[in-house]
Order: structure tokens, then sequence, then C-alpha cells
């Protein structure tokens, strides 16, 4: 079995393999602090809920934003499954070229969901993950990294809302029944809603007009099904997007891993 770690700044996404069959995936909470020991009992329980062993896992490989992290994430694997990670990165073997200038900083979730994306759907296509930040990717048809956008999160969004007015409560990110609200938990929810699906509608359209072709659009991350409803744009939503990237790159590098 193949384990993939997707850690991200807010959440660390855990998900294990069975050579292309995902069985089974976990959120927890990202805490750099944490020790390694700490995050070993925490994967420790859920594996066992899961009625996995840990012997069971053959490889890992790891997509991460957090640098801090990475130290820890390495000791897991060593010290509690015994096995060197393969960290993901712009120099890994990924079938594709990266335009991006330096490629250094093109984030590993980046790479990973462009990776997936022209697997799965074909290029050119542009990925949009709602993550802590929101990232426009864009591939051509060359399967070409050419670049994209970064945009604060959804929920980073909200939040700066919340700290910084007074006397607005924090409300439920969700799709109101009409734009014009009637109440003031209901024009922050269309204002959150209908303010970021405009953003994500308008970033895409100039993609869309500067490469030149009609690519494919596909969304991922914990909000992409909500948010894409309002696009005119998004085609496709993918949760699992970045855990197939994951999989897909670890077998181009080190191989299949299940097979007798």
């Amino acid at each position: 079995m193949l384990l993939v770690v997707d850690a991200g700044n807010t959440n660390i996404t855990l998900a294990v393999f069975r050579e292309k069959e995902l069985i089974v995936q976990w959120r927890i909470t990202t805490e750099p602090a944490r020790t390694s020991d700490e995050y070993g009992v925490q994967a420790r329980t859920l594996f066992e809920l899961a009625g996995i062993d840990f012997k069971e896992i053959e490889a890992i490989v790891i997509a991460s934003v957090v640098p801090s992290l990475n130290h820890t994430l390495k000791q897991l694997a060593e010290v509690y499954f015994e096995l060197t990670p393969l960290f993901v990165d712009h120099t890994s073997d990924t079938g594709l070229k990266i335009l991006y200038e330096p490629p250094s900083d093109v984030g590993a979730d980046r790479i990973v969901d462009a990776v997936a994306a022209v697997a799965k759907y074909g290029a050119p296509c542009i990925v949009v993950d709602f993550g802590t930040a929101t990232t426009f990717n864009a591939i051509n048809a060359a399967s070409e990294y050419l670049g994209g956008v970064i945009a604060p999160g959804i929920m980073i969004s909200s939040e700066a809302l919340f700290a910084r007015a007074a006397k607005l409560p924090r409300v439920e990110i969700k799709r109101p029944q009409k734009v014009i609200g009637s109440s003031t938990t209901g024009a922050m929810q269309s204002g959150v809603y209908h303010g970021y699906a405009g953003l994500v509608d308008g970033v895409l359209e100039q993609m869309i007009l500067e490469m030149g072709s009609k690519p494919r659009v596909i969304a991922t991350g914990g909000l992409a099904p909500l948010i894409a409803t309002a696009s005119k744009f998004i085609e496709e939503v993918d949760s699992n997007l970045t855990l197939e990237g994951l999989r897909l790159i670890y077998e181009r590098n080190r191989g299949p891993i299940g097979r007798p």
C-alpha cells in the first residue's frame, strides 16, 4: 500500500492507496509545533480504526507547502513506518515542463494538481484549488506548466471581515437564497459567496483569454463543490485530485506499489 500525504497550511490530508484504489483518507489539523511522535500516535490511532497495520504501508510520498513541517514528516515516515519518503518538488519527474520563474517557487500542491489534471482530463487545462489560498494553475496543450494566480482563500477573506468589523457576526459560508440580503446574515453570506464566485470567474475568464485555447477547468479543495455551482467556467469538481496526483508522481518516480 502507498501512503500519500498532502501537508497544507491549514490541514494535513493522509490517504492510503491499494494499487490505484483510494481506500481511506483522513484530514488532521496542521500544527508545525507538534513533534513526529505526536503525529505518529495520531496516525496510529487512525490506522487502527481503519484496520490497517503500519507494516502494510510499502511507500510514502509527500507534498508539503509548510517547510517547517518537512523534518517532522520525514521523521514520522522513518521512525513509525521505517520508510524513506519521497518529497515532491520542482525537481521531481512529473512529465510536466515548469515554465514558472524560478521553478522552485511553485508549491508542491500546485505541481501535484497539475499532474493529476493532465492525466485525468487532458491538456490544456486550468486547475482551481480552493485551499488556505485559492490557486489557479494553467497547463497548455504541450503539458507545460505556465503559472497562474494566487488569491486569498475564501476562509481568509471572510475571517478578515469578521475580525475587522466589530458589529458583523461570523456566518456560515453557503449559497444564499437571493443576492439581495434582507438581514445582516443574508447580506454577509451573499457578499462572501457571490463576491468570491465573481473573483473566481473573473480570473478564469482572463486566464482563458490569455491561453488562447479552450482549456478544461477543474476545481478541487474543500470548498470547490460550493463555489463551482456559481461558476460559468468550472466543468469538473474533483475532491481527490491532489491525492491522485501524489500517487501518479510516486509511480512515475519509484514504480507501482502493491503488485505481486
